[in-house]
């Protein structure tokens, strides 16, 4: 129909004009009129259908638009009141979300979502469709528009142009700082991976043996599953023993230090479990393996033997750090048990990594201000991804390079795994870290870094301006990041 408006006038001039003397005067006029008459009346129809019901841009829209919500301010989606959900960090297809914003000011009502698949060795961008559905909704807060997940974008007639989705980081338009917003973990649920990657970072499995002659061996042995921090993740340290549901957490006042502990052998059966169904990755779990080797000597009463007690002693003297001197001198024929072997180190889940890099001593989001002479300033700024590993787990640190898909690792006595080059740090890093993400404290590290990291993206670390303002957001962060108790 739309064609008809230039089509028809054609026709009749070309009708009027081939065929004048077949149709005669008279017919010519007729032809030429009826054509110019009708194409009036569908220019009106297309006038208003365009003016009001939006008809013509809905159609040119669906074969060329970018990403609905492109450009605008983000837009924060809740989980509609579902607490398995609401732990988790995947939204599912069908599940109900609202926008916590007035619905007038929602803008474009269909929107869409990238859903990065994070894969050992793979990268796979899903798009998801978010649709509104009936049930808009205010009390005492402002009314908010629900929407619904309706599936993978394959699914839509919305073809969305690759160069539009190709750049992550940027998440379709939006300021990726909005985004990475520090998740102190108030009301969040954690992921039973997340747990583990934070446990091979910071926990510790201990066995001690210290002499008491109310024994019947005359040694008493105590053991402990714990994750020491310091006292401003106090609210993380929180969530790990709410997560287990066991344990104590032991608060010194005046000190920075706080410790998560679970000791009895009921409840380190909880923590077990865990770590049977969502095994740890690193050397740590060697550790892990001579403590049960321990607790089933514990629970079978053995360690109450001259004989049990030895087997406990050998034991420990593979454990992390090994013997005491004192038990070195009491036990002077104890050789230690042969140490597990932890192969195939792999990355089984993306929670893992957030975790991981949650750890206080692992994970390190650092802006530098290097000096240079060919910079105009005088100073040049380098952003810096860095994980930091005993050398033992120099394998893991190297699968990084393949499951981030950047980077390198550095071994100088301990291995460290380093991204520096920028693209990696925009396009790879960050945009994993928004997907799954950091807790804790750390978490606002990394928000600083995504400060960093858009003002170079804006050429902002070009300017004394610029540059001044990356010096005190560096300087805030990491060790200079105040606390105050």
């Amino acid at each position: 129909m739309y064609l008809s408006i230039v089509i028809l006038p054609l026709l009749g001039s070309i009708v009027s004009g081939f065929f004048g003397r077949k149709v005669g005067s008279q017919g010519s006029q007729i032809i030429t009129s009826f054509g110019v008459i009708l194409t009036t009346i569908i220019a009106l129809i297309l006038f208003f259908e365009v003016g009001f019901n939006g008809a013509l841009w809905g159609r040119i829209s669906l074969l060329c638009r970018k990403l609905s919500n492109s450009g605008e301010a983000l837009k924060l989606m809740v989980l509609n009141l579902i607490r398995k959900y609401i732990g988790g960090w995947t939204n599912y297809s069908g599940i109900v979300t609202s926008h916590k914003m007035s619905e007038n000011e929602i803008g474009n009502r269909g929107s869409k979502s990238i859903a990065d698949l994070y894969k050992p060795g793979s990268h796979i961008s899903a798009i998801v469709k978010e649709q509104r559905v009936d049930g808009s909704w205010h009390a005492l807060a402002p009314a908010c528009l629900r929407c619904t997940l309706t599936g993978f974008e394959r699914n839509s007639q919305v073809k969305i142009l690759s160069n539009q989705i190709n750049k992550p980081w940027l998440l379709q338009g939006r300021s990726y700082t909005s985004a990475a917003q520090p998740c102190l973990t108030q009301n969040l649920t954690m992921n039973p991976w997340f747990v583990t990657g934070f446990a091979d970072a910071e926990s510790c499995f201990t066995l001690s043996v210290v002499r008491n002659n109310k024994m019947k061996a005359g040694w008493q042995v105590n053991q402990s599953f714990q994750i020491t921090l310091h006292a401003k993740d106090q609210t993380l340290i929180e969530l790990i023993q709410s997560y287990f549901g066991v344990g104590s957490i032991n608060y010194k006042h005046g000190s920075e230090v706080i410790k998560y502990y679970v000791q009895s052998i009921k409840d380190l059966a909880r923590v077990i479990d865990h770590f049977e169904k969502h095994p740890l990755i690193t050397q740590k779990l060697a550790d892990y393996e001579l403590f049960k080797q321990a607790l089933l000597l514990i629970q079978n009463k053995e360690h109450l033997t001259i004989e049990g007690l030895q087997k406990i002693v050998a034991i420990k003297a593979s454990l992390n750090l090994g013997l005491s001197p004192e038990l070195k001198a009491a036990f002077p024929e104890i050789l230690p048990v042969q140490r597990p072997s932890v192969l195939n180190q792999r990355i089984e889940n993306p929670n893992w990594l957030a975790g991981f890099t949650s750890g206080v001593r692992s994970g390190c989001f650092l802006p530098r201000i290097i000096n240079s002479s060919s910079s105009r300033l005088g100073f040049r700024v380098q952003l810096l991804f860095k994980l930091t590993q005993h050398s033992r787990d120099e394998e893991l640190m190297k699968s990084l390079m393949d499951y981030l898909g950047c980077g390198n690792v550095s071994v100088d006595g301990a291995v460290d795994y380093l991204v520096v080059k920028f693209s990696d740090l925009t396009d790879k890093v960050i945009p994993f870290f928004v997907k799954y993400p950091i807790l804790g404290v750390k978490s606002k590290d990394f928000a600083d870094f995504c400060k960093v990291a858009e003002l170079m993206q804006n050429k902002a670390h070009l300017t004394a301006e610029g540059l001044n303002q990356i010096r005190q957001i560096k300087a805030g962060m990491n060790t200079g990041r105040k606390f105050e108790a």
